[in-house]
This record gives structure tokens, sequence and C-alpha cells, in this order.
């Protein structure tokens, strides 16, 4: 960056800082709590529209398919065009998908909406943290990043519960498309605010873009998920395990490629040296993993107990409260707290409660007995899923050199979003394809696939290094 606090910032008063960090937090939330906030409405969608079950599932996984893919090119479009430019057109964009989906006639229009909805959203997410280091000096951020952590959290998990009380109080008769809608006036009041008052900044080191290298990382997560979601309703015809066998192949020539670029300094899509360091390599497969057993949970969790139990959108977003509570215990007061102490062992007792009271919390579904043995259940795993979100990207990041934090925290968001899209893929397709004739869903298949992930992160987690951070080796 040319100059880290421009003098359009020294003009700033600390209230105009204020209400741009504002704008910043509002525009997080939007975009952390469209992830999970559709959860909710899926049935209702499903049933204005007479949906297939593999629409309902690109939905949910179209937003963050597409957020996941552009996540990078964002962040670069940021460093060279202006990080208030391209918060600005984001949230623009992000405004005008929102609204499409609300007038969305058809579950394909919905898709499409969904998808232009979260590339928008990777165009105004990264510029979050950058304008905070534009904004205010660096003993300022520190409480400023404090609640961009907390207010991210909250915002994920409050998802599901915004969404249910929206169709309930079913404000203008607009049903689910109120939960996209509200963004429409939220977004345009921040596009103004950010218009007058976010400082004019860009990065003073020329990265450049590897457009190629985007485009073929988005085909091989296009050629893995596509057959995954319609396989099912399809037939699998043999294309479809044609993609499948291809996506592996073009993930290994991204690699290569990347590889290659970066030893005559041209630009990458990342910084391929960073998974030569173990700890960062291992912890970004558990994100992965974890990020997938979670989304897919938490996607069956809310279409089954509509769905199968008849439970309505505002009991559903009500069940979510126990959750949420035991994630800020698991966030707050145990994970960050313990790992320094307790190492990788605070993961893997995370990674446990989060599969046993998981697998619980959906064995009820399947067996409706007493609302009494899913609240408890929803608070463990709750719990278990703070205390491995809290300290996961600490731990990712403990032996990343500085010069390199940037990309890595860039590349464990893209894979957390690629693994919910990859959770609601596998998790959702087992869930529907399980089940018999007639039958909305099949509870025990996407059990039986959400411990399998969790299993994969148990393992991943036990083979993490005993100190975790460089302060501790001696």
């Amino acid at each position: 960056m040319a100059s880290p606090f421009p003098a359009q910032v020294m003009d700033l008063t600390e209230r105009q800082k204020s209400l741009a960090y504002l704008t910043l937090m509002v525009a997080l939330v939007l975009e952390i709590v469209d992830v999970t906030i559709v959860n909710t409405a899926l049935p209702v969608i499903e049933q204005d529209f007479g949906a297939a079950a593999a629409q309902a599932q690109w939905v949910a996984a179209g937003y963050s398919l597409a957020f996941a893919l552009l996540l990078m090119l964002g962040g670069r479009l940021g460093d060279a065009f202006g990080y208030n430019r391209l918060f600005i057109g984001g949230v623009a964009g992000f405004t005008f998908a929102s609204m499409l989906c609300g007038l969305s006639r058809s579950p394909e229009q919905l898709i499409a909406a969904r998808v232009l909805q979260g590339g928008a959203g990777a165009m105004m997410a990264p510029q979050v943290m950058a304008l905070i280091q534009v904004l205010f000096q660096p003993l300022e951020r520190v409480a400023k990043l404090a609640w961009v952590g907390v207010i991210g959290g909250l915002s994920a998990i409050c998802g599901p519960i915004i969404g249910g009380v929206l169709i309930h109080a079913n404000p203008f008769g607009l049903g689910w498309r109120s939960v996209f809608l509200i963004n429409v006036p939220v977004g345009v009041l921040a596009v103004i605010v950010a218009w007058k008052l976010l400082p004019s900044a860009r990065s003073s080191l020329t990265r450049g873009i590897d457009g190629g290298g985007t485009m073929l990382f988005a085909a091989s997560m296009a050629a893995m998920l596509y057959p995954l979601v319609r396989g099912h309703d399809l037939g699998w015809q043999p294309w479809h395990l044609a993609l499948l066998f291809a996506a592996p192949i073009m993930l290994a020539l991204v690699w290569r490629r990347t590889e290659r670029r970066a030893k005559v300094g041209a630009a990458t899509l990342y910084a391929p040296e960073l998974f030569h360091q173990r700890q960062f390599a291992l912890g970004l497969a558990i994100a992965l993993a974890f990020g997938a057993a979670t989304g897919g949970f938490l996607f069956v969790f809310a279409f089954g107990a509509q769905k199968l139990l008849g439970f309505s959108p505002l009991e559903t977003g009500l069940l979510h409260i126990p959750f949420s509570a035991g994630v800020m215990l698991g966030i707050a007061f145990l994970g960050r707290k313990l790992v320094t102490s307790h190492g990788k062992w605070v993961l893997v007792g995370g990674i446990t409660l989060m599969a046993l009271f998981a697998g619980g919390t959906l064995a009820w579904i399947e067996t409706d007995v007493s609302l009494w043995w899913a609240l408890p259940c929803l608070a463990l795993a709750g719990t278990g899923m703070g205390m491995t979100s809290g300290p996961l990207t600490p731990v990712v990041l403990a032996r990343v050199d500085r010069s390199h934090a940037g990309t890595a925290s860039g590349l464990i968001k893209t894979v957390q979003e690629l693994g919910m899209a990859l959770g609601i893929a596998i998790v959702g397709t087992a869930f529907f394809a399980g089940a018999p004739t007639g039958e909305v869903g099949a509870v025990l298949p996407a059990i039986a696939a959400i411990e399998g992930l969790m299993l994969i992160c148990l393992v991943l987690a036990l083979g993490l290094p005993a100190p975790l951070f460089p302060e501790h080796d001696a």
C-alpha cells in the first residue's frame, strides 16, 4: 500500500470512521448470514416452486461455491483497483443479486441469482479486512478485528434463526422471499455510506491475476459438485462418472500450473510454498472436511426438522438457539483459551463432541423421540463446533511466515466455503438419494456421511504436531 493512512483517512472524524467501520460490519453480516439463512427457507421454497431435491441443494451450495471460487480473485482485484471500489461494487452487486433472488419465478432463476450473489460477496468480503487496516492505527485494529470475529460468528449461527422469524412474520406477504429482499434496503444504505466515507486505497505491490488458473480451478470444482448433486436425479449417466474422474485430474493440473508459474515469478492462484509447511496443509485439510461435515449437518437438520417432523420455519429457527449458544461457549470460553495449553487435543475433543452429538441430533429426527433429547445434543454439538472452528484458524496460521499471512488467510476462508458447498452436495445427496420411493429423505445415510467426514477430521487432527505454536518448541 502506497501509504498506510492516506490523506483522506486523516481528514475523517472519529464519528465518520466509526460509521465507515459499521458499514463494513453490515456488509460482513450480509455476506455471512446469507450462507446459512437459506437453510430454514429451503423447504418452503421447494414447496412453493415444486422444486426437485437437487435444485434445493443448489440454492444452498451455489452461493458457497461461487463465493469460494472467486474469493482469492476478489482479494487480488482489490489490491489492483482499490479496496473501496471493489467493496462498493461488491455490495451493489450483492444487493442487486438479493433482489433477483426475491423476485425469482423458478428454481433455475433462483439458483442463478444465488450464484451471482455468492460471486458479488467474494468481491466484497476481502476488502473488509483491508479497509480496516487503512482506517485504523495498529493498536486501534486490535479491538476492531476482535469484533469482526465475534460479529462473524454470531452472524453464521443466527442465520437460520433470522430466516425462521422472517418467514413466520411474513412481512408484506413476501413469505420466503423476505429472507433475500431484506438485504436490499440495507445494501443500498451501505453503498451510500461507503461511497461518502471509505478512503481510496490500493496495494503498492503488483501481484497480478492468474485468470487461467482461476478458471481451471472453478471448472474442477464444478466437475466434482455437479454429478454429486444431480447424478441421482438424472440416473447417473456415464458422463457424470467421467466428470468425477476428470475433477482430480484438473486439480492436479492446477497444482502443476501454480508450481510452474511460481518458479518463474508469474502471478499464481495461491502461494505454493505454503503447502510445504506440514501444519498448514493438515490444518487446511481439517478446515475442508470440518466445513463439509458442519455444512451438511446444518442443511439436513433444517430440512429434516421441517419435512420429516413437521416443524414450522420459526420453530426450526428457534431450535438453532441451543446450538448457537454451544458454539459461542466453545469459541469464547473453551477453544481459544485451551488451545495454547492443550494443543491439538482441544481440536480432537471438539471434533469428537461434534461427531457424537450431531449424529445424536439427527437420530432424534429419525426416531422422533422427546425434544428434551434434542436440546442437549444440539448444545453439545455446537460446543464441539466452537471448540474446533474457534482455534482452527490460529492453528493453521501458527507457523506461516507473516509475509504470506494475507494469502494464507484467504486460502482458509476459501477452503471453508468450499467445504460448505461439498458438504451440502455429499451429505445432501446421501439424505435424498437414500430415501425410499415417495419419501422426502433418509437420515441414517446422512449421518453416515457426516460421521465419515468427522472421522477424516479426527485422523488429521491427531496427525498435527504436538507443539502447535513456535513459542512452545523449546
